[in-house]
């Protein structure tokens, strides 16, 4: 939906500038007139565009989300690697500190939306089961029955969103890249 001499696009670009500048700034305290002077537009186009400052964020997070899917679904086209190593090169991406601020944000709004705020309640709208279908198609396609399936995929989301808690919180990156690993572990060989 544009605007009367609105160029096409707009909405993308302006939710593109938003991630860019969230993913090099955060957020913090910055307004919807901060926002949009940082991204060069006005605060108007932003709430035609999101409705509001939250509204923008939950865009962001979920296009952020969108993006680590389609990277997980490129990693499995090595169907070479083993999958500990397709796991160990998806933790190694999602864990990356240049992701932080997002998943600051992320946690921040999901948060939100666990309290019940009206701007963040759109976020829970597939918030896991995005995740969840990909990731049990892919354990079907390896032979596990769809209700294991199912339930590993989403035991794997929890872990990750867990571990990536733990680091955001301690910036303990060895502890919790231990305990990643010793999930992989258990999850591609079953030991205990």
């Amino acid at each position: 939906m544009t605007g009367e001499g609105e160029p096409a696009g707009a909405r993308e670009r302006l939710l593109a500038a938003a991630m860019e500048h969230v993913a090099d700034h955060g957020v913090g305290n910055l307004t919807l007139r901060g926002l949009a002077a940082e991204l060069g537009t006005s605060h108007r186009m932003l709430i035609y565009h999101f409705g509001s400052r939250e509204g923008l964020l939950v865009e962001v997070i979920r296009a952020v989300e969108a993006q680590q899917r389609a990277a997980l679904a490129e990693l499995l086209l090595d169907e070479d690697a083993p999958p500990a190593e397709t796991m160990r090169r998806m933790w190694r991406r999602v864990a990356d500190p240049a992701l932080w601020p997002n998943e600051r944000l992320f946690f921040e709004v999901y948060a939100q939306a666990l309290q019940g705020s009206p701007h963040a309640l759109p976020l829970l709208d597939g918030i896991v089961e995005n995740w969840v279908a990909p990731l049990t198609r892919i354990a079907v396609a390896r032979g596990l029955p769809e209700a294991e399936a199912r339930a590993e995929a989403r035991l794997g989301i929890a872990v990750t969103r867990g571990l990536l808690l733990d680091l955001l919180a301690t910036g303990d990156r060895e502890a919790v890249d231990a305990a990643m690993e010793r999930y992989i572990a258990v999850a591609t060989t079953g030991s205990s």
